[in-house]
């Protein structure tokens, strides 16, 4: 993973490297101060290697802004000042960059916008279908339906939902805002995460882990609408 994001960095000539870390854990099932207890702990014992001119940690699988403000926080402490540039993706109180939570998924929308003109298609009209519900899958699908696109099919970790007439994205996301997952989501059927990804549509997004798409199910999907 940190090879790919320095290739993804050099790709576009942004003059960063790249690096990936993390903690084996399940942050689903922990508490506030356990999160709070370990990000901190994970912190000091990597601060030779966090630095605004070394490492600079992001938000990714599992983690948020309040991820990075601990960690902002304990390398602050330990630095004797406040480094904001330490981390990236922490909160706008926090010296954070307004937009930064959107920009995956924005960035998703344009790459899509752009795939749709080249094929002489109309974003308007046209179905999607976004597997993964984190934050880059929900932002995503909200942006593209506010676009005009019918949004079908979603998921998560828990399981999928398809609507042929499209899913209300904004009520989704207020469901897992409440509830974590799509679990019970009443506003589309319930389906599974690899009938999803055999869905009939313009565009499918895989929002989610990598390697959902293999050679055991790619050639399931309609050749009509592959493109």
């Amino acid at each position: 993973v940190a090879s790919w994001m320095t290739w993804k960095c050099a790709g576009v000539n942004i003059p960063f490297g790249g690096a990936k870390g993390g903690i084996i854990c399940d942050p689903i099932t922990m508490s506030q101060g356990e999160l709070e207890r370990l990000t901190r702990r994970y912190t000091v014992e990597l601060l030779e290697m966090f630095g605004p001119e070394r490492d600079v940690p992001a938000p990714d699988v599992n983690t948020d802004e309040q991820v990075m403000a601990w960690i902002m926080d304990t390398y602050s402490m330990h630095m004797r000042h406040t480094v904001t540039s330490v981390v990236t993706g922490k909160p706008i109180q926090m010296g954070g960059s307004r937009g930064r939570r959107e920009a995956t998924g924005r960035g998703c929308l344009f790459v899509i916008r752009e795939a749709l003109r080249k094929l002489k298609l109309s974003i308007e009209g046209s179905t999607a279908v976004v597997q993964g519900f984190g934050n880059v899958g929900s932002i995503a699908a909200l942006l593209l339906q506010k676009s005009g696109m019918k949004v079908a099919g979603i998921s998560d970790v828990k399981g999928a939902f398809y609507n042929p007439e499209g899913i209300d994205i904004l009520s989704a996301i207020k469901h897992v805002r409440k509830n974590k997952f799509l679990t019970e989501f009443t506003g589309a059927e319930p389906i599974s995460n690899s009938e999803l990804l055999e869905l009939d549509c313009d565009v499918l997004l895989p929002a989610a882990l990598e390697n959902q798409i293999n050679r055991h199910n790619a050639q399931k999907y309609p050749l009509k609408k592959a493109r």
